[in-house]
């Protein structure tokens, strides 16, 4: 048994952080500072439990795509948080313009959060924290890489059960993942690249960062119950007007999603991406679909539609 050292420890005067961070720029307390540099503090209620709301709008070819959506969402999740912002709509789209023209990126993924914060006397009140925004861009990314989008997606449902809405409002953007990081690790056991979990009814929810539909005769379905209320899958349903499909939200079984003609799944990270496979059930025989295609490249044509995307001032 060894003695407990009786020599205390110096105290650095500055954090080193050797870790490596993607090339980006973000935006903390009225400063733009590279990734590298955005840090929070060990108390802030963001860390500690989660307690934080969040946006992610992309950037393509030097435009965002339906920004004036995603701040919708933000600014009403920060207002049923009952959270404050320092900065007005206006302010913050320009933080994000400002973040995205700084880093260079043509094509980013941009993100826009408010934090509880912490209270200078660690208080347990959050009534006392004080709340933080921060906002940053980053390269674009997706949910499926190339080889992915080309071939479809192979998805494994797990049997985690999403979060309850009773419990945490899905319509409020946020970081409580570990039964979606859950999910995924079960898919990933099964040999699978993503998951989809279950709702309280045992339906087919959502995924790691995704919303899902399927194709049945001619019609679309996704589900409508305890799902975070994607931009991705509102303009799908968008889309679907504009083509004259029908599309609805509604309860989804497994056995629903094995017999579809087509699925696929949305983010705002890759956008609509194909699922050719679940479980071990092949979906339209394990190409991509004529729907699926049609809503893909209607989707990136949008992107240059001054009435769906906004342009970007680059220094």
């Amino acid at each position: 048994m060894t003695e407990p050292s009786t020599v205390l420890s110096a105290i650095d005067k500055h954090h080193i952080d050797q870790r490596r961070y993607p090339h980006g720029v973000a935006f903390m307390d009225g400063q733009y500072l590279p990734m590298s540099e955005a840090k929070i503090s060990v108390l802030d209620w963001g860390l500690l439990h989660s307690d934080a709301t969040y946006d992610t709008v992309h950037v393509w070819n030097a435009r965002f795509f339906r920004l004036d959506l995603h701040l919708d969402r933000f600014l009403a999740g920060v207002e049923r948080l009952r959270m404050k912002l320092p900065y007005d709509r206006e302010r913050i789209a320009s933080i994000l313009e400002q973040c995205v023209a700084l880093s260079g990126h043509k094509s980013a993924y941009v993100e826009m959060i408010c934090t509880r914060g912490s209270s200078p006397t660690f208080s347990r009140d959050p009534r006392q924290a004080e709340n933080r925004f921060i906002a940053f861009a980053v390269p674009y990314g997706s949910v499926a890489n190339k080889e992915q989008l080309k071939r479809g997606l192979h998805v494994a449902i797990s049997e985690t059960v999403r979060i309850p809405p009773n419990s945490i409002d899905p319509t409020i953007k946020n970081y409580h993942w570990l039964d979606l990081v859950k999910g995924l690790f079960d898919a990933y056991d099964k040999g699978a690249e993503t998951a989809l979990i279950l709702d309280t009814k045992g339906h087919v929810a959502e995924g790691p960062g995704f919303n899902v539909f399927l194709v049945k005769d001619g019609s679309l379905r996704t589900p409508a119950f305890g799902v975070l209320p994607g931009i991705t899958r509102r303009t799908v349903f968008d889309l679907c007007a504009e083509m004259g499909l029908a599309a609805t939200a509604a309860d989804i079984s497994r056995d629903d999603i094995k017999k579809a003609d087509e699925v696929f799944i949305t983010s705002t990270a890759g956008g609509i991406m194909p699922v050719t496979r679940i479980d071990d059930t092949t979906i339209s025989q394990g190409q991509i679909g004529t729907i699926t295609r049609r809503l893909t490249d209607l989707y990136w044509q949008k992107h240059a539609d001054p009435a769906w995307s906004t342009a970007i001032i680059y220094p």
